[in-house]
Parts: structure tokens; C-alpha cells; sequence
């Protein structure tokens, strides 16, 4: 959902429709997509061009991770990240980023990445990835080795806590844009018969072997779920993330089962423009992401 010109499923003229439409609804997001091919290293594959040396990359199987004409964001996230880590190999635990989504990521990028600045304890490092048309994405990584803690307070839990994956139904079986098909696992999170207001709330998990970081993880499925504007919009339209500033919890999360829930809700929407608070838990309640997203809401 992080780029320009995403068609996003968007729902009806209010909430009592709301729930039929949106199970009813035609779109990137609800509609059936023909499978991939089965490749159990497509992340893998789609990182393993990545040097850490500046220059023209072909991101190899970029199509299973397409999100209508471009890569999806957690997707061209992750390969921003990657050209990060693998340039400056040393860097202490990530901490947060902010990343802008310029426009489309394709197949052929060119990428970039350097440090802005190098303290004792915290390194700030830029990359980017541009196409053929200039600058796609833009990423500031801020890295930073733990301090001897002065006070603790842990995150809220979840309200309205689900359950465990498994005690939930699947959702969007055969339905949704290329990247959800051939590579996550969902489950709903909250019940279709409530009203939510403008949150969506889905349990996720990758679906190939894979052998990531637990940080990169967090990068790759942090972006996976549709804004939660799409419960509160009046007619049908297209919704299209412009950014994604996000902090890391749990540097070192392994949830049982590779399960998080991932939660988009809607704080403020209105003149075209959705403020959302994007956040993740852990299959045991601990968030371990928390972040914020400006989404442009058309239509």
C-alpha cells in the first residue's frame, strides 16, 4: 500500500453497508489474483542482487512481490534497508526510519546509501532507490546501540485482544493484490460483525522459508495491511500511502510461529488526506513496531 496509483478497496456510504461492501467489494484488495509460482526463496532471491555497492541492481522475482505497477512498500522498504546493512555492515540495532514513498518501484533500480552521521552510540544512514525516472524511495535509518536504561514503561497491550492466530479464521483466501498471495498468510483479527470504526486488524505471517533477520522481518510485514481509511471513506476511490515513519521495540522479536498482528487505524481523515497509526504485536501481545503513515485518499 506504499506507493503512488494503488488501488486500494474502499467501502460504502456508511457503516451499516460498510461490512457488505467491503466483503463485496471489487478491487486490488478483494479481488482473486491468478497464484504465483511457487518459489520458497522468493525474498531471498529478491535481496540476493543487493551488494551494498552503489549502482544500477535487477531485483530478481520483483514481480511476486508487486503491489498493482509497483513493488510493494514493505517489499522496496526492505530493499532499501538491505542496501543500508550490506554498505555499512557494522551498524549497531536498528531504531527507527522514515521513508518516503516518491513513486513507483520496478524490476531495474539503481541504489544508493551513506552515512550522514556516525556518533558514539547512534549512526544515521540515507538510501534510496531510483528508476528510471528519477528517485522512487527515500530512507533515513537510524541505528543505535542500547544505553543503560533510565526508567521503563512497556507498551500497551492490544485492546480488544483476538486470540491466537489459530483461533482465527483465514482471511482474504485467493483474494488481494500479488504480494499477499504469494507470500503471507492472513488471519482476521477482529470480528467481521463488529464495528471497528476506521481500524483493519489482521494476523500475519510469511508463508516461504526464509531465514531474515527479525528486523528485516518487522521491515517486510510492517506495511502489510490496507490503511484503515478504507472503513471510514463514502465512496469507492483510491488510496495511496506517500509515507512511513516507524520506531523498532524489540530489535530481537522471534514471535512463536512467525505470527504478528498488524493494526492500521485511521486518527484524522479528511480533504483527501488519512493520518494513520500503523502498529505490531508479537503472538504474545508485546508491540514490537509503532509507527505513522500520511495516506492520500482519492475518489
Amino acid at each position: 500500500m506504499t506507493a503512488i496509483n494503488r488501488d486500494i478497496g474502499c467501502v460504502g456510504m456508511d457503516r451499516r453497508s460498510d461490512k457488505r461492501l467491503l466483503l463485496d467489494l471489487t478491487s486490488i484488495w478483494t479481488r482473486r489474483e491468478p497464484q504465483g509460482k511457487e518459489d520458497p526463496m522468493t525474498i531471498a532471491s529478491l535481496l540476493d542482487p543487493i551488494t551494498g555497492k552503489p549502482g544500477p541492481v535487477r531485483l530478481t522475482n520483483a514481480q511476486e512481490w508487486m503491489q498493482g505497477r509497483t513493488l510493494y512498500g514493505g517489499a522496496s522498504a526492505l530493499v532499501a534497508f538491505t542496501m543500508a546493512n550490506r554498505a555499512f555492515p557494522d551498524l549497531p540495532p536498528l531504531r527507527a526510519a522514515q521513508i518516503g514513498f516518491v513513486a513507483p518501484v520496478g524490476e531495474d533500480v539503481t541504489l544508493t546509501a551513506e552515512i550522514l552521521r556516525q556518533g558514539r552510540n547512534v549512526t544515521q544512514v540515507r538510501s534510496e532507490i531510483h528508476g528510471e525516472k528519477g528517485l522512487a524511495l527515500t530512507a533515513l535509518w537510524l541505528f543505535a546501540e542500547e544505553r543503560e536504561p533510565n526508567g521503563t514503561r512497556e507498551a500497551s497491550s492490544p485492546e480488544n485482544w483476538p486470540g491466537l492466530p489459530e483461533d482465527n479464521p483465514t482471511a482474504m483466501a485467493g483474494k488481494g493484490p500479488s504480494f499477499i498471495q504469494n507470500n503471507f498468510e492472513l488471519r482476521y483479527g477482529q470480528a467481521k460483525d463488529e464495528d471497528n470504526g476506521a481500524t483493519v486488524r489482521r494476523w500475519a505471517r510469511l508463508t516461504e522459508d526464509h531465514n531474515l533477520d527479525p528486523v528485516s522481518k518487522l521491515v517486510l510485514m510492517g506495511d502489510v495491511m490496507p490503511p484503515g481509511a478504507m472503513r471510514a471513506m463514502e465512496r469507492l476511490g483510491q488510496i495511496s500511502s506517500i509515507n512511513w515513519s516507524f520506531n523498532v521495540l524489540d530489535p530481537q522479536t522471534q514471535s512463536p510461529g512467525g505470527w504478528y498482528l498488524a493494526e492500521n487505524a485511521s486518527q484524522h481523515l479528511d480533504k483527501g488526506y488519512s493520518s494513520e497509526r500503523l502498529r505490531m504485536y508479537d503472538a504474545e501481545g508485546r508491540q514490537v513496531l509503532d509507527g505513522l503513515q500520511s495516506v492520500a485518499v482519492f475518489g
